[in-house]
């Protein structure tokens, strides 16, 4: 069972800048597809970004591309997103989730935290 623990939610204004981050809890994180989702209140949960195991590949929902940068530390079991120029659009609750190969799609993902508030002020 792999256990995921996000943080670095906040209050932020439009504008502004946030990064989040996500611990694993599992030896094999370092062979994962992490990924960060989304969900606004009365929305679906949606995708923002993931990364394939080394870094590699990456992807993004084309709402955050050029906004958001995913990364990942497999010495520190660690996967970030950064977050630029936000806006209130991003309010959101932000889960990161591993899995193992897949990459849009939440379905794809085995393994989801428990998510990490983030409002944006205009």
């Amino acid at each position: 069972q792999v256990q995921l623990v996000e943080s670095g939610g906040g209050l932020k204004q439009a504008g502004d800048s946030l990064r989040l981050s996500c611990v694993a809890s599992d030896h094999t994180f370092s062979s994962r597809t992490m990924g960060w989702f989304r969900q606004a209140p009365g929305k679906e949960r949606a995708f923002v970004a993931s990364i394939n195991w080394n870094g590699g590949n990456t992807y993004y929902a084309d709402s955050v591309k050029g906004r958001f940068t995913i990364a990942r530390d497999n010495a520190r079991n660690t996967v970030y997103l950064k977050m630029n120029s936000l806006q209130p659009e991003d309010t959101a609750v932000y889960f990161c989730a591993a899995g193992c190969g897949g990459s849009v799609y939440d379905y794809e993902y085995d393994y989801w935290g428990q998510g990490t508030q983030v409002t944006v002020s205009s």
